[in-house]
């Protein structure tokens, strides 16, 4: 009974004490623990087996029971201390309550007294301080009253004494005291009401208008109309005069400026009027040596009685290039058919310097519009191209005025002045434009002439495969022109310039550079497939001599050399010209022109060195193949083909050492040119022997070794070919290889043979495989029956694409070419 009694007190105890897993964390949080028996999982029976793991422990088992009896009252002891110190608690807790009430209620009490407290404090502030803020608005309402009264005593003051100054003329006292009422004046405007101060409103602008009338008069005295004497000198009433215009309405100093420049420069009209000799374009610079002397005159006599400010000199300077500039264009319509080139640069270069002048004197301040831009940077090209040279300093005369000075001035960009009086020479730069097409063409016929003359460049000189002297002549005169032209305008005559530019810069492409070169018996459209299916009994090509092929090469790279510099003429011309025309300068058709020579000269040499080969192979595929008894070295059609090689090449290569791209042009297109028909006379050697087949291969191997070394064969210097032609002639000649293996390996059985032909060769089309079995020297109807089993061994084609008869496989890198003629030579052995 007692051991079910203890179990039941044990389930009961259980349940009270089963507690939620957030309580057990709390619990673990406040009180952590490493005793097993507080753990929330405790096991009774894991906790005894760890106290008594083996049965000899369990010898000191009383000593275990004793320690847990012990911990156990002890445990008993601290709850009960707990339990009784909880009896008082709540008494306790009711007696703090009750303090804590009657501290709020103090505290209630001292928070109304100061409250009390701080109302009567702020009513007693505000009655101190209402009669501080009225004192405060009666002294800002009175200091506001005597400033006030004091401004318009000054006024007053002020205005009337105006009045007696401006009919003493006394213009420098004047000057300060206007300035003075002016600005007391405004302190009025919100008083403007008040009769009084608009009457004083009224008798200052009267006193303004009457000063402003007063000062011309005195300005229209002492500087009077043309054909009245000019008297000696300015007087200090007109210095001061001047300081009062400064304070009136702006146009009075503006008609004081324009009356006394007008005045100043009514000689220059009488003295170059239209009708007079002086006034022509030859003469053009006495206008400005009268200016100038002018300029220095005023500065002596009129210095010091216009402000500094004013900027007179520069006003009087730019006027005068007004007046210039309508009197000059006014002239050149009159007598424009008098206009010449030489007349017409001179006068633009007088005029351009007077202009730098300007521009070295003056700041441009008094000009309304300044322009500017800015120069992109050059990028370099070659020593000898005449646009990598500065700009400045380039003579606007013609190529003969050498006595001419050149042109003192800054860029056109950075002068204020640039065009202000040029710009009237616009409309008549069409003579310009008309002499340059004139002198170009002159220079084409005389390059022309010259060349024939002189004849092409020899091999083994200095001038063998070099740039053609002309081309750098045709752009440093080029360069002179379109600075002239800028010089002169930005506007329609470039873009006149410009097509003159394109004119003969095609002209230069096709007599110099196309007409000369070598004419060569083949077609001059270039080679095509249908041309090398061709055989010609008995052709012979003709082949260039050294000379012509060192023409040629010095042909490209004047090719090369202008399309190039037209690129950079293009830019050059794009930055001189206006913005607006920019979109129309466009060389591109040119550069195409230049690049189509280029094409044309390495076509021709491709030609020359291909033409050179055909004999050989020709005679390759007239060889009887079938009687070879035995494996020799090269075929002498080899060495032939080698000896052309080793010849041409090294002197192509030595004349386009400035030009490498296009030697590497040349090799790429001679091999696509030159492997095709090799392959082409391989398909006409038929029917070929075994041994036939392997001395071709020997043959194919000497004309691929050559293939790869041919970018520096003959040369002392070894260089790696570039890969895209290695990849080009490995491709192509391992072509060649694999249809002498496919030759070489026998047809039977047929289906071997057939599958190991489509993976070789990758070639789906019917007709190479109808030259395989003809080289094979197969019968017709072994032939036919091989061709009915590879069309039925073919691969399917992808759905989707075309069907035909023939089918394209990618190309095997030569990595799996190599491995597929080992595999195939294996299964060749195995067979046999």
């Amino acid at each position: 009974m007692m051991e079910e009694e203890e179990f039941e007190f044990t389930e009961d105890l259980e349940a009270i004490l089963h507690l939620t897993p957030e309580v057990q964390l709390a619990i673990e949080q406040v009180f952590p623990s490493q005793d097993p028996l507080d753990r929330a999982d405790f096991n009774a029976v894991e906790y005894i087996n760890t106290l008594f793991p083996t049965e000899q422990s369990l010898a000191n088992i009383d000593d275990v029971v004793n320690k847990i009896r012990l911990k156990i009252r002890r445990l008993d002891d601290d709850i009960r201390t707990v339990v009784r110190g909880q009896t008082n608690v709540g008494q306790d807790g009711r007696q703090a309550l009750e303090e804590a009430q009657i501290a709020i209620q103090q505290l209630f009490g001292k928070i109304k007294d100061i409250k009390d407290k701080a109302e009567k404090s702020e009513q007693m502030v505000k009655e101190i301080t209402r009669d501080i803020k009225q004192l405060d608005h009666a002294k800002r309402h009175l200091t506001t009253s005597i400033t006030t009264l004091n401004h318009l005593h000054m006024l007053a003051g002020g205005v009337d004494s105006l009045e007696a100054m401006t009919r003493k003329r006394q213009y420098g006292e004047v000057a300060n005291l206007l300035q003075g009422v002016v600005n007391v004046l405004e302190h009025f405007q919100k008083y403007m009401g008040i009769p009084q101060i608009r009457q004083l409103s009224e008798r200052v602008k009267a006193a303004q208008s009457e000063l402003g009338t007063q000062i011309l008069a005195d300005f229209e005295e002492a500087f009077p109309a043309q054909g009245s004497k000019r008297p000696g000198g300015p007087s200090n009433v007109l210095r001061d005069a001047c300081l009062v215009a400064n304070v009136l309405d702006p146009r009075i100093k503006q008609e004081i400026i324009k009356k006394f420049i007008r005045q100043h420069l009514s000689e220059y009209l009488v003295l170059f009027q239209e009708n007079q000799d002086v006034a022509w374009l030859d003469k053009i610079d006495r206008r400005y040596a009268w200016i100038k002397r002018q300029l220095v005159d005023y500065e002596e006599k009129y210095g010091r009685m216009f402000p500094e400010e004013w900027c007179m000199t520069e006003r009087i300077a730019v006027e005068f290039c007004h007046i210039t500039k309508v009197e000059l264009a006014k002239v050149m319509r009159t007598r424009a058919k008098e206009i010449e080139v030489k007349l017409l640069l001179f006068a633009i270069q007088r005029t351009t310097n007077f202009e730098g002048l300007l521009a070295k004197r003056f700041t441009g301040c008094t000009l309304t519009d300044i322009p500017g831009q800015q120069k992109r940077p050059d990028s370099p090209l070659d020593q000898t191209n005449p646009f990598l040279e500065d700009d400045p300093g380039e003579d606007v005369g013609s190529e003969k005025d050498e006595d001419l000075a050149k042109p003192r001035k800054p860029k056109a960009p950075d002068n204020p002045f640039h065009g202000i009086i040029s710009k009237c020479f616009e409309p008549h730069l069409y003579v310009y434009i008309e002499s340059q097409d004139k002198n170009l063409g002159e220079l084409i016929d005389r390059f022309v002439a010259d060349f024939r003359a002189q004849g092409p460049p020899k091999a083994g000189t200095e001038e063998g495969g070099a740039v053609l002297p002309s081309c750098a002549d045709l752009f440093v005169y080029y360069k002179k022109c379109m600075v002239q032209c800028s010089q002169l305008s930005t506007g329609e005559p470039m873009i006149a310039l410009t097509t003159i530019f394109q004119k003969f810069l095609r002209e230069y492409a096709w007599k110099i550079l196309s007409g000369n070169l070598p004419k060569s018996s083949s077609n001059s459209g270039g080679l095509t497939i249908t041309s090398l299916l061709k055989e010609k009994e008995g052709y012979e090509a003709a082949k260039f001599n050294v000379d012509e092929l060192c023409l040629i090469c010095s042909i490209l790279s004047t090719a090369e050399y202008c399309l190039a510099t037209t690129q950079q003429l293009e830019e050059k011309l794009k930055e001189k010209v206006d913005k607006v025309l920019v979109e129309r300068i466009n060389l591109t058709g040119e550069m195409d022109t230049f690049s189509t020579v280029i094409s044309n000269s390495i076509q021709l040499l491709v030609q020359d060195l291909d033409a050179a080969c055909d004999p050989a192979l020709s005679a390759m595929s007239k060889m009887p193949w079938q009687s070879v008894e035995h494996v020799g070295d090269q075929s002498p059609y080899v060495t032939s083909i080698i000896m052309h090689i080793k010849q041409n090449v090294p002197i192509i290569r030595d004349n386009l050492a400035s030009t490498r791209k296009y030697f590497t042009q040349f090799c790429i297109k001679f091999t696509n040119s030159f492997i095709p028909k090799f392959i082409n006379h391989l398909f006409r050697c038929k029917p070929i022997s075994m041994v036939g087949a392997e001395q071709l291969l020997l043959d194919t191997h000497s004309l691929k070794t050559v293939l790869l070394d041919l970018p520096s064969i003959g040369s002392q210097v070894l260089r790696k070919a570039p890969a895209s032609y290695t990849k080009i002639v490995v491709k192509g000649m391992t072509r060649a290889e694999m249809i002498l293996k496919v030759v070489m390996a026998p047809h039977e059985p047929p289906v071997v043979f057939v599958d190991n032909y489509i993976k070789l060769l990758a070639d789906g089309n019917p007709e190479t495989f109808q030259k395989i079995l003809d080289m094979k020297g197969l019968k017709r109807s072994e032939q036919s029956s091989m061709l009915e089993l590879f069309r039925q061994r073919l691969p399917t084609p992808p759905s989707g694409s075309d069907s035909g008869p023939s089918l394209s496989f990618s190309a095997p890198t030569p990595e799996q070419e190599s491995s597929r003629i080992r595999k195939l030579e294996k299964l060749i052995k195995k067979r046999l």
